[in-house]
């Protein structure tokens, strides 16, 4: 089977265009967020030790300037000037600060090197404070880096590389030290947003809560937004009545659309995509130009002369004064041009349907790509068009 069919056959068992499939629903805490229950990013300047000979090199001016200042806080005083270690790499550490986190709580940390370090591995990270946006502290991080590869490599030059050996990760290496006040027990109404707004999906989960509760406590501010009112009975149990909207299950609706990634040749189609009447030829425009060099060896015995350009002799054959070898280029092109037919697409159909059709005339996924931006140009696929 060749690449192409693959690639299509593929397209169409994702999306299931070809057989009828059951509505699929989704729980509204899958879909939805709370305003105000979110994450926070944390970020750090740190050095990593113990490296075998793969650090950042003695001109890195922040490396050495940093091992200075941790080891003048330790008593010892010495330079910056006179640092020159290749154990040690400077990084800056990230992490993510969970909702309702407490001190104590571990969370992960990532290292990325911001210097010319060849690799982080077997390296620890030395005590990293880990600040929010306003500046505090609200971790610490420390411990020994995974980076899941390696890096190796000769003297002269030549080496080996498996994943990406300047970037690493502490599994549970950074410690809550700070809490962010956050409560949701004293709520009269809560927010919930959804991931994918839509005006369908927004009244679907305010009715479905609705019924739920048996009151009218939802509300659809906009296709993203839902006013939650915290009846007198929930005051006390914000948490049991999210987690009881939150199991509800949806059907979420979405727009037409078609994803197009032509650097890896990726197509992926939505489900309502439709296409009207429109006629498709597509066809390919090959040209392949080979170019090979004719070497004229003189005959034996030939005489030797003193050197000089080459003369055309009877009979087109090409002699150098002194029977010298004389080497002459020779092009080759060839041109093919394929020959598809018009195919017409009735109104109506959906894209599994299409993708059939151009299956028929045969098409790779890079044409797949051309064909629906010219459909899209025509007018004739309704939906929209994404290329990312």
């Amino acid at each position: 089977m060749s690449g192409r069919f693959k690639f299509i056959i593929l397209i169409i068992f994702v999306f299931g265009f070809t057989f009828p499939s059951p509505v699929m629903a989704a729980r509204i805490k899958d879909i939805s967020s709370i305003k105000g229950i979110r994450p926070n990013q944390l970020f750090g300047y740190g050095l990593v030790i113990g490296l075998n000979g793969s650090g950042d090199k003695g001109g890195t001016s922040f490396t050495t300037q940093g091992l200075s200042n941790m080891l003048e806080h330790m008593g010892i005083d010495i330079s910056a000037e006179d640092v020159k270690v290749k154990n040690v790499a400077a990084v800056m550490v990230s992490a993510t600060y969970p909702p309702f986190a407490r001190i104590g709580k571990k969370i992960d940390a990532t290292l990325s090197s911001i210097g010319d370090a060849k690799s982080l591995q077997g390296g620890t990270l030395l005590l990293t404070p880990l600040k929010g946006v306003d500046g505090k502290i609200y971790a610490m991080a420390q411990g020994p880096v995974v980076i899941g590869g390696y890096s190796a490599g000769g003297a002269a030059g030549g080496g080996v590389t498996k994943n990406h050996p300047t970037v690493g990760k502490i599994s549970g290496g950074a410690t809550i030290e700070r809490e962010i006040p956050l409560s949701i027990m004293d709520k009269k109404e809560l927010t919930i947003i959804l991931n994918n707004p839509d005006f369908n999906t927004a009244i679907r989960a305010a009715q479905a809560i609705n019924s739920q509760q048996g009151e009218s406590i939802a509300r659809a501010i906009d296709p993203g937004t839902l006013n939650l009112k915290v009846l007198e009975k929930f005051q006390n149990k914000v948490v049991k009545l999210i987690a009881q909207i939150g199991d509800l299950e949806i059907e979420p609706d979405c727009v037409a659309k078609v994803i197009v990634n032509e650097k890896t040749g990726t197509v992926v189609v939505g489900e309502n995509v439709r296409i009207q009447k429109v006629a498709v030829a597509h066809g390919n425009l090959s040209i392949q130009i080979k170019e090979t060099r004719q070497i004229s060896q003189p005959l034996a015995f030939a005489p030797s002369g003193s050197g000089g350009a080459a003369t055309q002799m009877k009979g087109g054959t090409i002699v150098a004064p002194g029977g010298s070898t004389v080497v002459t280029p020779e092009s080759e092109v060839g041109i093919t041009e394929e020959d598809n037919r018009l195919l017409l697409i009735p109104e109506g159909k959906t894209i599994g349907e299409l993708v059939k059709a151009l299956n028929a005339i045969g098409v790779t996924p890079r044409d797949l790509i051309t064909i629906l931006q010219a459909i899209k140009a025509a007018g004739a696929l309704q939906g929209d068009l994404e290329i990312i």
